[in-house]
């Protein structure tokens, strides 16, 4: 299973929505800021799950802060990542989270700096930003049914 993880979109889609139409992943994560570029992921890709959480610039959000999903046999907390201090680059707090809801892959955004580190037997992944900045990127996230996982950082084409 082929999961394509987008975060900190802030409006601007084009770059995603290419990434999406080029990889046709089985299930795509849209990690907050701003919930309207995951709707536009699903109207564009409605074949495709969608699986979201908002962010801290989501104006009234219709989406849960943290969600845990389970991609396969692999628990998942996804979390935009404002409520657990990821901006002071640590992550205890979020691998903490993690571990209390028996996930093994968390996946959060916010910072719109790629990260892909394990902590505490939690695998810690930052898409970085799909949409500000000079460096924008996603993560590609490849679950099997053996409950193994890989994890990569991408630049978006």
């Amino acid at each position: 299973m082929k999961i394509a993880v987008f975060s900190d979109t802030h409006g601007n889609t084009a770059k995603m929505l290419r990434a999406v139409e080029q990889l046709r992943p089985d299930a795509l994560v849209h990690l907050g800021d701003y919930e309207r570029d995951a709707e536009t992921l699903k109207e564009k890709f409605s074949e495709i799950p969608l699986y979201q959480v908002c962010g801290n610039c989501d104006v009234n959000p219709k989406a849960m802060l943290d969600q845990v999903v389970s991609f396969g046999p692999v628990r998942t907390l996804l979390t935009h990542g404002h409520r657990y201090n990821v901006d002071w680059g640590r992550l205890d707090s979020l691998i903490y989270a993690a571990q209390e809801r028996d996930c093994k892959l968390v996946l959060f955004g916010h910072t719109h700096i790629p990260e892909n580190a394990e902590m505490g037997g939690v695998r810690a992944v930052n898409p970085g930003t799909a949409g500000q900045g000079r460096h924008l990127s996603f993560a590609l996230v490849e679950v099997f049914e053996n409950g193994g996982f890989t994890a990569e950082i991408r630049d978006l084409p």
